[in-house]
């Protein structure tokens, strides 16, 4: 294992779980909610899902395509933008606006305000409700009279394993 493998692999473990089941219940979730919704979750749908949920890492729709032709041969970019599209309707994943690429959502049946926590070193990505921040912001809002179709602040920076000096 490279040392960056080693440092994507110890960051992993900092999110103290078990992937294989974090992403089974991601996926079983998005099937409950699309079911209760009446939304389709299409197999093609579905496996783009199941890509995205491969990691906590951001990934980037080309490289969906990529990895999505193996099960879908005739796959092109149009096919996974509509799901990639879906999937931000259904809630069930965030686009990470300053990377152009896509993240799965660890908070379907909650408030759609959040914090994403971006790490520079091994590029795990933490979302996190962070209520007081957003209330606050939701406050300021309030008192310009603006009106946000979404809210998602993206900070960039090190992660605690990795500042701890495993990158």
């Amino acid at each position: 294992m490279s040392q960056t493998d080693d440092s994507k692999q110890a960051c992993a473990d900092t999110f103290n779980h078990d992937h294989k089941a974090c992403k089974l219940e991601a996926l079983e979730k998005a099937e409950k909610l699309c079911l209760e919704r009446g939304a389709q979750l299409t197999p093609i749908r579905h496996k783009v899902l199941e890509l995205i949920w491969d990691s906590h890492e951001a990934v980037k729709a080309y490289d969906l395509l990529d990895r999505i032709k193996p099960f879908n041969d005739s796959a092109k970019p149009a096919t996974v933008y509509r799901a990639l599209d879906f999937l931000i309707e259904q809630k069930l994943i965030h686009r990470v606006e300053s990377m152009n690429a896509f993240i799965g959502c660890n908070h379907v049946e909650g408030k759609h305000d959040l914090l994403l926590l971006i790490c520079e070193g091994c590029r795990q990505i933490e979302e996190r409700p962070a209520t007081p921040v957003m209330d606050s912001l939701a406050n300021e809002l309030k008192q310009a009279g603006f009106t946000a179709r979404r809210k998602t602040l993206e900070i960039h920076g090190i992660c605690k394993h990795c500042a701890d000096g495993a990158v």
